[in-house]
């Protein structure tokens, strides 16, 4: 091994070992952008770009594992992504399909994961659509790491579903609209999100350099801390993860006080 890989896994280690473990977060959602960026940086195609972020997306889910994060948010393809040429967009559905049946399979070392699709499921292609359904299915009762694939997905589709769905069942109890809205909480909204039942997200990270949320879990991050990286997903290292970790860990939360 070089000595600059020496040296980068000595702080690797050191990182990890001065993580306050009980300070890390519980839900982490993470935007995994720049993987076009980095294949224009690489000469490579766009396709290539797109399963090299979805390798990294493997590899940081065991990171997350490791460290005893419970649920995990992926940020893959929103519902404005649906719009794009589609040589582009076959490529990158088929790179997702695989993605989300590589984070189902059982493995030795570790607990079986929970894979949930959250978006619109019904704008996406019936064969993708059809997959994620049955995955959902087929690792509903595991107890592993709980990961979110957030395919066709955008934050203010999800509200607006979250009231129809609502207004849908006032409507089906005989309430009218002016009834529901005499009685409308945060809490009957969250419970028709897409992640109903599940913590918000405490870290939100975004790679690539972009400081924007770009609709991403817009209800449910109205607390989180967020963590903008340089690095484009593809390059973003177990190392950057830590100083993320690090970074939050330090971080004195308020939650709108």
């Amino acid at each position: 091994m070089r000595q600059p890989e020496v040296m980068y896994r000595l702080y690797e280690r050191r990182l990890a070992a001065r993580l306050d473990r009980q300070r890390l977060p519980h839900h982490v959602g993470v935007m995994v952008d720049g993987n076009r960026r980095w294949a224009r940086a690489f000469g490579a195609s766009t396709e290539q770009g797109h399963q090299a972020g979805a390798d990294r997306i493997v590899e940081f889910i065991g990171w997350c594992d490791d460290l005893g994060i419970r649920v995990v948010t992926l940020y893959m393809l929103s519902t404005d992504n649906l719009t794009r040429p589609e040589a582009e967009l076959a490529p990158l559905l088929r790179i997702i399909d695989e993605t989300a049946r590589r984070l189902a399979e059982p493995r030795q070392d570790r607990q079986p994961a929970r894979v949930q699709p959250v978006g619109a499921v019904d704008l996406l292609p019936d064969t993708l659509a059809q997959s994620l359904r049955r995955i959902s299915e087929q690792t509903e009762s595991n107890t592993g790491i709980h990961i979110n694939v957030a395919v066709g997905y955008g934050g203010r589709r999800e509200i607006v579903d979250a009231v129809r769905e609502l207004l849908h069942e006032a409507h089906g109890r005989g309430r009218t609209a002016a009834e529901v809205a005499d009685r409308l909480s945060v809490e009957q909204i969250s419970d028709r999100l897409y992640t109903r039942g599940q913590p918000d997200p405490d870290l939100v990270i975004r790679t690539s350099g972009e400081q924007r949320l770009s609709g991403f879990l817009m209800w449910q991050s109205a607390y989180s801390e967020f963590y903008f990286c340089e690095a484009l997903w593809p390059d973003f290292r177990r190392v950057d993860f830590l100083r993320a970790l690090r970074d939050f860990s330090g971080r004195q939360r308020r939650f709108g006080a």
